[in-house]
């Protein structure tokens, strides 16, 4: 990528939602990187709540916001799904819709929207393509959370077409790296089996317990790569039609558990709770398009990725337990 692409942000304000949190603190370090020029708003949780218009507004009035990139969601694994769906629901729909006309009464030039591949219809042909989006419900476990995410891919089009307001709707795959959230209330899978391989090879425990039957398969992004995509986007591509972000990588659940198992060394079996629910079948993305409109590929190994990711988290719990 030429440098002078990233001329782009010079002189702009930047509004980050959610840029403190997984993938935002490394979007916004990414960004940093890019320019000398450019100033990053982050509108934190305790001064503006994203899910009330007053809030919004006076976000982007302390800001003067050129571009957002809009990243803040309620989110987790799929428990956390199961036990908030009316939660999950109503603030990712709320806060979205709400920022997006707030943004263009405020003439933002640029408005880029993180969706979800929860999005996508339960049995979407694999690998899944964006034009799939809209021929079926999502699986069921997620599809409050994928229905509020996709109703904004219907107000960027809807937006661009009457008032010519330039938004981007990105579809990113399950996410993973450091400064992950690794709760087992709220964790997805990589962190979740990260945390529990750690601690059992601690404790010199026999067994971890894993989710499911194992057989779904996924593919999983890692943070640095998902970062360096979303700024791409929001340089260069400039039309509402939504475009996945993805690794290129399907892995099956088992096979992802074995080899954490691996990584983490970690001695013991592996007990497959298979009361709890798989979730979507399989999950692989076509990423033609990113490669098409705005010239992005993932360059993280998955097993380079995943090693850093428990470095990371072990270095994160000796500074924090001990």
């Amino acid at each position: 990528m030429s440098s002078d692409t990233h001329d782009y942000w010079d002189d702009k304000t930047v509004m980050v939602t959610g840029g403190a949190g997984f993938l935002g603190s490394h979007l916004v370090e990414d960004l940093e990187s890019r320019s000398d020029e450019v100033d990053i708003f982050v509108p934190r949780s305790d001064e503006y709540d994203l899910r009330e218009k007053d809030d919004i507004k006076r976000a982007f009035e302390d800001s003067h916001a050129n571009v957002v990139i809009h990243l803040a969601a309620t989110v987790g694994g799929i428990g956390a799904n199961r036990e908030n769906p009316g939660r999950y629901f109503f603030d990712n729909a709320i806060m979205g819709i709400e920022l997006l006309e707030q943004a263009r009464h405020f003439d933002v030039e640029k408005f880029t929207i993180l969706g979800t591949i929860c999005a996508y219809p339960k049995h979407t042909p694999v690998p899944f393509k964006e034009e799939n989006l809209f021929d079926g419900y999502p699986e069921e476990t997620n599809a409050p959370y994928g229905i509020a995410k996709k109703t904004l891919l219907t107000q960027s089009r809807a937006y661009r077409k009457q008032y010519d307001f330039n938004s981007i709707y990105l579809m990113p795959v399950n996410l993973y790296g450091p400064r992950d959230d690794f709760d087992l209330e709220t964790s997805h899978v990589i962190p979740a089996i990260i945390r529990k391989c750690i601690e059992a090879r601690e404790k010199g425990e026999d067994t971890i317990t894993a989710w499911g039957t194992g057989k779904p398969t996924r593919e999983f992004l890692y943070v640095k790569d998902a970062a360096e995509g979303i700024l791409d986007a929001t340089e260069r591509y400039n039309r509402s039609d939504p475009v996945n972000l993805g690794s290129g990588h399907e892995i099956s659940i088992q096979n992802l558990v074995e080899l954490i198992v691996d990584l983490t060394c970690f001695e013991g079996g592996i007990h497959w709770n298979t009361s709890k629910p798989d979730g979507q079948p399989r999950r692989k993305l076509d990423t033609k398009r990113a490669r098409e409109y705005f010239g992005w590929e993932a360059s993280t190994g998955f097993k380079d990725g995943l090693k850093t990711t428990i470095k990371w988290y072990e270095q994160y719990r000796s500074r924090h337990y001990e």
